[in-house]
């Protein structure tokens, strides 16, 4: 039993049990009571020990510092899409540097190398393909270099129960929980245990099914998202198609993933 200025707190297993006994007029706060009865608790609490799914670091009071390679994601091959806009440097040909937009059909055209196909090419492999069409058209030792000005065309599709669906920016960093917060975050009436990502894979449809507050624990890692993903949180006649699995227990201990036939 906890006496405090004759308010009396007392607590089994925990401050979650508080029962309070007012003899007097005069009260005091039950937030007082709980701090004080938590602070009680926590010196009597056996230190926290490593399991096998958490290690303590012992004496540790702060997060470590990230290193060099904790900063930078892993790189992702950045491709060249319909109506994205270019900037193509010819070293040698300063006259023959310009930006160019990506038409529809994923071409591009150049003095003297032509139309050249720029669709599902790196910067480094247009380059190299732009002065082949040049050396192929007698300029001697050309050097091109290719940079992506803007991209339209890696782009995820987020739908469903947030604040702002839409298209959003694929970047090498993007994953399932940096594009909801794009999103401007969930709806206050979010599925947070369903939330799927259709994905095509070398020619197959696939999905994956995904627990946000799972995410949040830590219980798995949050998962990438790649150019031309959709996400869906919550019902929408995409996620029908994954249904009979969305049907299951909420996903905790790891993601569902499935070929959709």
């Amino acid at each position: 039993m906890l006496l405090y200025r004759g308010y009396d707190c007392i607590y089994r297993d925990g401050p979650s049990s508080i029962q309070k006994i007012i003899p007097h007029m005069r009260q005091i706060p039950l937030a007082l009571c709980l701090v004080i009865a938590t602070a009680g608790c926590a010196r009597n609490l056996p230190p926290l020990q490593s399991t096998a799914d958490l290690t303590v670091v012992p004496g540790a009071t702060n997060l470590p510092a990230p290193v060099r390679s904790d900063l930078i994601a892993a790189d992702r091959p950045a491709l060249i899409g319909p109506l994205d806009t270019i900037a193509v440097e010819v070293v040698s040909i300063p006259d023959f540097s310009r930006e160019l937009q990506v038409d529809a059909s994923g071409r591009i055209a150049m003095p003297l190398a032509g139309t050249i196909d720029a669709r599902d090419k790196t910067a480094e492999e247009l380059a190299r393909t732009i002065e082949a069409a040049l050396r192929a058209h007698y300029v001697r030792d050309p050097e091109v270099v290719v940079n992506i000005k803007n991209s339209v065309s890696q782009v995820a599709t987020i739908d469903g129960q947030v604040v702002e669906p839409g298209l959003y920016p694929v970047t090498n960093q993007m994953t399932l929980m940096r594009v909801i917060a794009s999103a401007k975050g969930l709806t206050e009436f979010a599925r947070q245990d369903d939330v799927v990502i259709l994905r095509t894979v070398n020619g197959r449809r696939m999905a994956g099914l995904y627990n946000i507050t799972a995410i949040r624990r830590s219980a798995y890692e949050d998962p990438p998202i790649y150019a031309n993903d959709v996400i869906i949180v919550g019902d929408s006649p995409q996620r029908r198609l994954f249904r009979d699995l969305v049907a299951l227990s909420p996903v905790i201990a790891a993601p569902l993933i499935a070929v959709l036939q």
